[in-house]
């Protein structure tokens, strides 16, 4: 078994730990409007089924729901954009960004590029329109 991933806000009032590095899903970046409005920009985010992911510290952690089944996780102190957690899907995606370390990871799709912003360009070869969810380890 690979060592754990860890993670956190930038305050340190929200910190997370995954049971092994290797139960982190690649990174999809998601372009649709709501991450944009949550992170700043769009979101690069790997992520977990939750019989892996544990918090180490969650007292600053706030969570916003935009739609039924999926919401935000932030840092109510130092106002980090953290976690989309699916409840219904047993598992959370990690802003790629909050892992203290990110080796092996690498973007593996650019989702809803149709609402990207007109500010930046994507890369072609990761743009997946017809995209089904990446499924985290089992």
């Amino acid at each position: 078994m690979s060592a754990q991933a860890t993670g956190g806000c930038v305050c340190g009032g929200v910190r997370y730990e995954v049971a092994s590095r290797d139960k982190l899903r690649q990174v999809v970046a998601c372009h649709c409007e709501q991450c944009r409005r949550f992170s700043g920009h769009f979101i690069a985010a790997s992520g977990a089924r939750y019989q892996y992911f544990r918090y180490l510290s969650d007292t600053t952690l706030r969570w916003y729901a935009y739609k039924p089944g999926v919401r935000q996780g932030f840092c109510a102190q130092c106002g980090s954009s953290l976690f989309f957690d699916y409840p219904a899907e047993e598992r959370i995606s990690i802003a790629a960004g909050t892992l203290d370390d990110s080796r092996g990871l690498n973007e593996q799709a650019h989702i809803y590029a149709g609402e990207a912003g007109c500010y930046y360009a994507l890369p072609t070869e990761l743009v997946q329109d017809d995209w089904v969810p990446l499924d985290c380890p089992e």
